[in-house]
């Protein structure tokens, strides 16, 4: 069985062709996917938006997660298989990694970009 099928089971939604879920994986495919190849790439070369690229791709990762687990809660987690393996491993537990990471990163990219803003903010001192 391949990964998607066995992936299915914890998530009908993907089995179905369902408007949200379509919609949602296109986002990523054509958005979120070329602009996280591209933070990776102003990160090696140390671009300055590197930051300002992280906080955009978390944030937008972050919200697509928001919106795949507020749906399937307001569908009643229709759409998800009650046993353990499935609901706790895969669905929550899968999906809860794409949570976590992108809430550390957008916290990371609001550090640094802070940090930044601070240094910018100091008084300078003229030279006499």
């Amino acid at each position: 069985m391949s990964p998607g099928k066995e992936y299915a089971k914890a998530d009908s939604r993907y089995m179905t062709s369902d408007d949200f879920t379509v919609a949602m994986e296109t986002v990523t495919a054509w958005a979120w996917g070329p602009l996280s190849f591209l933070t990776f790439l102003a990160f090696l070369r140390r671009h300055p938006s590197r930051y300002v690229l992280q906080l955009i791709v978390s944030l937008g990762q972050l919200y697509g997660d928001v919106l795949y687990f507020a749906t399937e809660a307001q569908a009643g987690w229709t759409h998800s298989d009650p046993r353990p393996l499935y609901f706790w491993v895969y669905f929550v537990g899968i999906n809860g990694l794409w949570v976590l990471v992108p809430g550390a990163l957008l916290l990371d990219a609001c550090y640094q970009l802070s940090a930044a803003q601070r240094g910018l903010d100091r008084p300078r001192h003229k030279a006499h």
